[in-house]
């Protein structure tokens, strides 16, 4: 009979994520589900029937499900030879490149929404300039957006998301086996035959991991809808049902039926994987494997590489040009340049609140993280417990809940009277908790990888000197792996001070608006200098981030990739 490490110590930390997990993360999933299927103590499923028949959330549904699916084909399509070059040459430069090519992790979609609009609009940059050049009619401008800005959704979002799949299949093209490669050469394999018959099969796990997390950030997306003002996609429904929880339950089955297809799209893709047999006897020297490439080649891949970098941070560029202007209407670039949008970003407004209110929530979200996270990992590979799977799994889930789904549950389930757990008088708590539980699994893989590289028995020669277990982790374990834990924090602080959902849905008041939400309010404002307002909080959220991942990464290394998986 198996038998379990159950002291004092290990049972008050089991009861604390009970409580933790059942108050912010079972309590609003079961309340949506009961008023899915039925707010009348029945059980139905017309809620159902109904978001089926209307032609609106068919529309929806269809729309989303057609955003996700290209945009999870079109980072397939661009990441994977890009991550080939990467893995299997050797070319001057080439850790260059690899940061580069990360580089548009630095800002979400939803900012890079406000550039992207900018460029491509109708009398965007682009056209203006294509019509200065004489290579377009004045009166016939090209609708890049296409659609409504269906199309414009997609490419920021390809341009948004496709380092998240370059990292996976990186990662997996890295550790496959060289000789397996050879052995295929040798036996008349080559080319397209060897990638379908070797490479592929066996890059298959890091590619599921990559497109699950692609398909569902772009799927649950709020915040880029609603910058190009395209509403017929789900998160949009569900933003506007928000309004009228208690007199129409088509929100709660909307919702249900996001998180039942994300929950359904994890579960099959570990399925799916865990049923084939994808190990090597022996991973032979990657990096000797890698051939050099001639000057020519080189160029190639610099040129392939530039054009994807450069493209991918034109949204940037115009947030960034922008948050200087004065004026920029009907113009390839602005009339007028001016820095009074930063004297106001950090002045003593609004927005200087949301920063404030920003560094606040992020900071404590990340504390917190810090936390379970530490606390899972201990449980998980220092005590044999009941129900370890279990804990693993409830530690990964927030992968697969989107935020939009957590905070529409915040906001139907958190409706007391009680006004710090109110997320429509004060919603700080529901804030910093939602963050903190959205970028759980961040700490957890760091904190979980430093445990397991570090050897037990220096804290078993602590306990046999009479050291509690407490102790034993505070002044033996976590010294060993603070690097591990510096670095998952910094991702989820960074992470935290420009998460879109959770903050669209449950800041509603000016007062409590952190930097996404004061953006989104900003543009919709009639002021002609909000726009660039916007821009220069975007472009501090810009600064914060990417200062937050270039520390993380110096600390992480290539392990930095193992975040970003399923």
């Amino acid at each position: 009979m198996k038998r379990y490490d159950l002291d004092a110590w290990t049972l008050g930390f089991l009861g604390l994520l009970v409580a933790f997990f059942g108050a912010f993360l079972f309590y609003p999933v079961s309340f949506m589900l009961r008023r899915a299927f039925g707010a009348g103590g029945e059980f139905t499923f017309e809620y159902f029937g109904l978001l089926l028949a209307s032609p609106l959330q068919r529309e929806a549904l269809w729309n989303s499900f057609a955003i996700a699916l290209l945009t999870t084909a079109a980072t397939t399509a661009l990441a994977l030879p890009l991550a080939h070059w990467m893995t299997r040459y050797d070319f001057r430069g080439k850790a260059l490149l690899g940061g580069l090519i990360l580089v548009p992790m630095i800002m979400p979609p939803f900012v890079g929404a406000i550039g992207l609009r900018q460029l491509l609009a109708k009398f965007g940059s682009v056209n203006l300039a294509l019509m200065d050049l004489g290579l377009l009619p004045p009166d016939r401008p090209i609708d890049w957006l296409g659609a409504g800005g269906f199309w414009g959704i997609v490419i920021l979002q390809v341009l948004s998301l496709y380092p998240i799949m370059f990292l996976n299949l990186s990662a997996a093209m890295a550790n496959v086996d060289p000789s397996l490669r050879e052995a295929a050469q040798n036996l008349g394999s080559g080319g397209w035959r060897l990638f379908r018959t070797v490479t592929a099969p066996l890059i298959l796990p890091g590619w599921f991991a990559g497109a699950i997390i692609v398909f569902i950030w772009a799927f649950t997306d709020l915040g880029t809808p609603l910058i190009f003002g395209y509403s017929r996609v789900v998160p949009v429904q569900i933003f506007d049902s928000i309004t009228e929880l208690n007199t129409n339950p088509m929100g709660y089955a909307l919702v249900v039926f996001v998180l039942v297809l994300t929950l359904a799209l994890f579960f099959v893709s570990k399925r799916a994987v865990a049923g084939r047999r994808y190990e090597m006897i022996a991973r032979g020297h990657t990096a000797g494997a890698e051939a050099k490439t001639s000057p020519g080649q080189a160029a190639l891949i610099w040129l392939a590489f530039g054009s994807v970098i450069t493209v991918a941070l034109l949204p940037h560029a115009a947030v960034i040009v922008q948050s200087f202007s004065g004026r920029w209407f009907l113009s390839v670039l602005p009339d007028t340049w001016t820095l009074d949008s930063y004297r106001e970003v950090f002045g003593s407004g609004m927005t200087a609140s949301s920063i404030r209110n920003s560094l606040f929530y992020a900071s404590l979200s990340a504390t917190l993280d810090l936390v379970l996270g530490v606390i899972i990992a201990w449980l998980l590979t220092r005590r044999r417990i009941p129900f370890a799977n279990v804990l693993d799994a409830l530690a990964m889930l927030p992968l697969a809940l989107p935020g939009l789904v957590l905070a529409f549950g915040y906001v139907a389930g958190f409706d007391f009277k009680i006004s710090w757990l109110n997320p429509r008088e004060n919603p700080t708590l529901l804030l910093i908790v939602s963050y903190s539980v959205r970028r759980l699994p961040y700490i957890v893989r760091s904190a979980y990888a430093g445990f397991q590289q570090t050897s037990v028995t220096l804290e078993e020669a602590s306990a046999n000197l009479g050291a509690s277990p407490l102790r034993t982790l505070r002044q033996i374990t976590l010294p060993l792996v603070m690097a591990n834990l510096v670095a998952g924090t910094i991702l989820t602080f960074s992470f935290a001070m420009l998460e879109v959902s959770d903050s669209l849905i449950l800041a509603m008041r000016e007062q409590y608006f952190p930097i996404t939400k004061m953006i989104y309010s900003l543009l919709g404002r009639i002021e002609p200098s909000a726009p660039a307002v916007a821009c220069a909080l975007g472009v501090v959220g810009m600064v914060i981030l990417t200062t937050s991942l270039l520390i993380a990464g110096k600390i992480l290394g290539k392990k930095m990739g193992q975040l970003f998986r399923a």
